[in-house]
């Protein structure tokens, strides 16, 4: 029975005679998931998100950039002219997440080179998180900007000339005299890349290991 459960989630043993016959069928999708973990640890040290902000007192703008676990560029500035118009400040957003992001980013690495040793359809689960985490990242940045563009401190000194607002997450923004450009980063690049590379690595394990599975299948049946 125990036998019989480990094999249905963690999938049938390749025999070694199988293994030698198509050494490439197998090993492609462990290269795959490889490549795909690689660009998701990379991703960690670059950034995800910029925003530049064109104000009439910066004649040279100013610039914002989001890593997964910080931010650099004019926040403090930024900070600055939120202030007026009643937002809160940047570093305020988001706090958890880039506390736990690294954290959480090394899991996902470990669950997709799991997802490479279990031979089965169960193997996708393993691999979910970091299929779906550039879209969560970006999910996440436009809840964090609706909250603070919908809700701005009445009592700010420009309250009155601002109404609540939503701040662009990609592509051309503004407010009042203020325009804003927001695009992706080389980091979210490369989770968006690990999760395709992780979609094609189960196309090629799916390729692989379902025809050992389904004679697997065939075979406890007959007995």
């Amino acid at each position: 029975m125990m036998r019989r459960l480990t094999t249905t989630l963690i999938g049938p043993r390749v025999p070694v005679e199988e293994l030698r016959a198509h050494k490439l069928r197998y090993a492609t999708p462990t290269v795959v998931f490889m490549l795909a973990r690689l660009m998701l640890l990379v991703s960690i040290f670059l950034p995800y998100w910029h925003m530049e902000l064109d104000a009439p007192q910066y004649p040279k703008g100013l610039q914002i950039t989001a890593y997964v676990n910080h931010l650099e560029g004019d926040v403090k500035e930024i900070d600055g002219l939120n202030h007026y118009i009643g937002m809160r400040p940047i570093e305020q957003a988001a706090a958890f997440e880039r506390a736990s992001a690294v954290w959480v980013m090394i899991a996902m690495v470990l669950l997709v080179e799991g997802a490479a040793f279990v031979h089965s359809k169960w193997a996708v689960l393993l691999a979910v998180p970091a299929v779906l985490f550039p879209a969560g990242f970006l999910l996440d940045l436009r809840f964090w900007l609706t909250t603070f563009g919908q809700n701005l401190d009445p009592s700010a000194p420009l309250s009155a000339a601002v109404k609540p607002f939503t701040p662009t997450v990609l592509g051309d923004g503004g407010i009042g005299q203020f325009h804003t450009y927001s695009y992706m980063g080389w980091g979210l690049w490369l989770a968006f890349g690990c999760s395709v590379m992780t979609i094609v690595g189960f196309v090629f394990h799916r390729h692989a290991y379902r025809p050992l599975a389904l004679k697997a299948r065939k075979g406890t049946s007959s007995q």
